[in-house]
């Protein structure tokens, strides 16, 4: 859910980098693997993304009672006589898993964009892709 409230502000991440894209870049993009556009993007859009979506993610693990219930089960873990101190962040864990979805699915529409002439749906694309 948070990926999905988040989307009208990553737009506007995704059109920033578009913008601050060199024509390097466009040439490793090209010239790269199925998801070198993926790893540009992530790259410029990932500390931004994380701004954006803490907040979110705060506000959905709460509703649904999910760091309470963390809190009391780690409160009880650490009333266990010898076992390992466990430091880990919930919320963290969250937000950085919805990144790595929202990714993994980017990268999944550029491999069929590059791979898939049915895709490749504006003159540019058909351009670029199509005669790889």
């Amino acid at each position: 859910r948070a990926a999905e409230a988040a989307t009208p502000k990553a737009k506007a991440l995704f059109l920033q980098a578009i913008k601050e894209m060199t024509f390097e870049d466009v040439r490793k993009i090209y010239a790269g693997p199925e998801d070198s556009a993926t790893r540009y993007f992530q790259g410029k859009m990932t500390p931004a993304l994380q701004k954006e979506m803490l907040p979110i993610v705060e506000k959905s693990l709460s509703q649904v009672g999910a760091i309470q219930a963390y809190d009391t089960v780690m409160g009880q873990y650490k009333a266990l006589p010898f076992v390992p101190d466990v430091k880990a962040n919930l919320t963290g864990h969250v937000l950085q898993k919805a990144l790595d979805g929202i990714f993994f699915y980017i990268a999944k529409e550029e491999a069929g964009i590059r791979n898939d002439p049915e895709k490749q749906t504006t003159a540019l694309l058909k351009k670029v892709f199509g005669a790889k």
